[in-house]
């Protein structure tokens, strides 16, 4: 919009985006993309990430911003809502080249059924 004098008038409106967070699991049991909300605190976060330590395990890993965060978080049993399950095909594909690695071999095997092979793994 310009003015008498030609400039423009600009009008902001501050956009308030949900945020969502990021979440560690076993893609095997908690496929890449899954999102999900933390009952006790409403936060929603999305499946975007493993680690060896939740392979072959129902453990997710919540993202914290910093080290006094996790510390104050500490470790919890909390009830979750999926709100959209992530898909087993895409996370199959993104491990399949990533297989050096045992636990992403058990996940590879888990998505693909081998569960007793995946289960010697350990």
């Amino acid at each position: 919009m310009k003015t008498k004098r030609g400039r423009k008038k600009v009008t902001t409106t501050v956009l308030v985006r949900p945020t969502i967070g990021s979440a560690a699991a076993d893609w095997s049991r908690w496929p890449a993309g899954t999102t999900f909300r933390l009952l006790s605190t409403g936060q929603i976060y999305e499946v975007d990430d493993y680690g060896w330590a939740l392979s072959g395990r129902n453990t997710i890993d919540l993202y914290m911003g910093s080290r006094a965060d996790m510390n104050a978080w500490g470790v919890r049993h909390e009830p979750i809502q999926v709100v959209r399950w992530g898909s087993p095909q895409a996370s199959l594909q993104l491990l399949q080249g990533r297989q050096g690695h045992k636990h992403i071999r058990r996940m590879v095997l888990e998505l693909e059924g081998e569960h007793e092979s995946a289960a010697a793994l350990e």
